[in-house]
């Protein structure tokens, strides 16, 4: 009987180490693929919302973490270009990321097109001064904000718009705020502090637009349709990891994240 019992101990010893040993090993296959790297992403403001979801489901799947950094595309370009503290540039338009090639900080292998981003013209809810088209904003009686030329993609391109279709030099003169990003442009036109602005309109999906903003289309020959690049910096701590998140922005998945937030994607 005793020979029993002790083999019958042995036998429940060894189970409860190789058990043991079993579930260390299914810890180990939890691990992420970059768990406890870390990734610098620089990204236009206007692109904050689909890419807080692009970033969650990024940092999910791979235990990477990403720090971003929103804001104007010309205040991106800044930073790029002196404090070099970014691994992933996403500006609001594809001039800022040829600007950056141009000057050797873009490993151009990697430039992806993403989404187009399409102007258009946003009044207050009720549209007050019944602004119709781009030559309302030339009117005397309509006050204008826009973004600034000298910070961010929507103020240069909302510019370029206007003097195409010869109206810059009016639309200027009434124009009472220009904004460094094209998220205060909403704030704007949603608390009905001004007639009109050019904003981008994929932002009339956002909560704070929901029912306070009417959109006004720009015909296609009037208008300035950009695109949305995505590349790898030349100066990418970890060149792996930012090119898996560069990837992962133009992904199946991800791509439906554009499109649930009003972006089409480039064909």
């Amino acid at each position: 009987m005793k020979k029993i019992l002790v083999l019958g101990l042995v036998g429940v010893l060894l189970l409860t180490c190789f058990s043991g040993c079993t579930d260390n090993s299914a810890d180990t296959g939890s691990e992420k693929i970059y768990d406890g790297k870390t990734l610098r992403l620089c990204c236009g403001a206007g692109l904050m919302k689909p890419m807080n979801d692009i970033i969650a489901n990024f940092e999910n799947e791979t235990g990477a973490k990403v720090q971003v950094h929103y804001g104007g595309s010309a205040e991106l370009f800044g930073v790029l270009t002196t404090t070099g503290e970014c691994d992933v540039f996403i500006p609001g338009a594809y001039k800022y990321t040829q600007d950056a090639m141009n000057g050797g900080y873009i490993l151009n292998e990697t430039v992806l097109t993403v989404v187009d981003h399409v102007p258009v013209i946003a009044v207050p809810e009720g549209n007050p001064k019944n602004v119709q088209s781009l030559e309302d904003l030339a009117r005397d009686d309509v006050k204008v904000v826009l973004g600034d030329p000298k910070a961010c993609a929507i103020g240069k391109t909302a510019k370029s718009i206007c003097e195409k279709n010869g109206i810059w030099e009016d639309v200027n003169s009434n124009v009472e705020v220009f904004t460094p990003t094209v998220n205060q442009l909403l704030i704007y036109e949603a608390t009905g502090q001004a007639d009109a602005t050019i904003i981008w309109e994929d932002m009339v999906t956002w909560a704070e637009s929901e029912g306070k903003i009417v959109v006004i289309q720009i015909p296609k020959d009037q208008n300035a349709i950009k695109t949305i690049p995505t590349a790898v910096t030349t100066m990418a701590d970890d060149v792996e990891v930012a090119k898996a998140f560069n990837d992962y922005v133009v992904s199946e998945e991800s791509l439906e994240i554009w499109q649930n937030w009003g972006f089409n994607p480039c064909n």
